[in-house]
């Protein structure tokens, strides 16, 4: 007689065995499916294109400006630009000197004219015409020299600037105090002097802190930054200016509404500093090392 089969296992255990084989295939399926994702994840999160590169912010060139205080106002007899020996204003106060490190990689075009305009003393016994407290200051207004403003003359041979068209040379920020940048948008020179074939712009501004200006951002070109005299920065924004009543500001209002031009002149007086602060110095300062590392970004 055969002997009868082995008995089954018992019914628990097979279930369980059962669960055992589901369950691992599940993980299986499970660690498989999630590490699919993951490297779907990893491929996708790669960026498609390159960063933009970051602005080149070497410094290049240093340059420097003396700015003094003259308490009686220039000499009526004399134009700021006369090289004669006797002194345009008779009693100056030093307030300090700027050093201006500025970055000819970014803008070339833009930092070669204003060095040009610095060594060859341009600048010099001209005026710091507008101050905006808590914001920054204008100088390097084209004009008449007997008023302290500048005159571009054609030996200089400024280039064209085609900067002021390109995107890159936007990139930087009025993030802080010390900026140094090129004025578009701020820019007050008269029409007549614009609409010279020869005209050059060279009015320039210095963020004055404490904090950024962002209305400037993307409307003037930002070519270098106070290396030294932030605290002569300082001084210059504290100078009082005049400031309009509100009275005044709203019959200017109404008179540029109507369309008066008399609104604009009425204008070019306001934020104007009650004291004569002005350039009596500047020129470059050589370096043995050509390229500096920038002290602003």
């Amino acid at each position: 007689m055969a002997s009868p089969p082995p008995p089954l296992p018992p019914l628990l255990h097979h279930h369980h065995h059962h669960a055992s084989l589901l369950s691992a295939t599940h993980l299986t399926r499970r660690s498989f499916l999630l590490s699919t994702s993951l490297s779907t994840a990893t491929l996708s999160a790669k960026p498609t294109a390159a960063a933009a590169p970051l602005a080149d912010t070497t410094i290049t060139d240093r340059v420097f400006m003396d700015i003094s205080l003259c308490a009686t106002a220039f000499r009526s007899d004399r134009t700021l630009g006369d090289t004669l020996p006797s002194p345009l204003c008779t009693d100056p106060v030093l307030l300090g000197r700027l050093v201006l490190g500025l970055y000819g990689h970014l803008v070339p075009v833009t930092v070669s004219n204003f060095k040009a305009m610095c060594t060859s003393s341009a600048y010099k016994n001209t005026l710091v015409h507008k101050i905006f407290p808590g914001q920054y200051f204008l100088a390097g207004k084209q004009g008449r020299r007997d008023k302290g403003e500048v005159v571009v003359r054609p030996p200089l041979g400024l280039a064209r600037n085609t900067e002021t068209v390109d995107a890159n040379a936007f990139k930087l920020t009025h993030s802080r105090a010390g900026v140094v940048s090129l004025c578009l948008s701020e820019n007050d020179d008269e029409d007549e002097i614009k609409l010279d074939p020869d005209y050059r712009n060279v009015e320039f501004l210095i963020t004055t802190g404490p904090g950024p200006c962002p209305e400037l951002d993307s409307k003037n070109i930002v070519f270098g930054a106070v290396l030294e005299g932030l605290d002569v920065v300082t001084a210059i924004a504290s100078i009082p200016t005049y400031k309009p009543g509100e009275r005044i500001r709203q019959l200017n209002d109404l008179a540029e509404f109507l369309g008066d031009e008399r609104a604009q002149n009425a204008r070019t007086t306001w934020n104007r500093p009650l004291r004569t602060v002005y350039i009596s110095d500047c020129g470059e300062l050589k370096v043995t090392k050509p390229s500096l590392t920038p002290s602003l970004p």
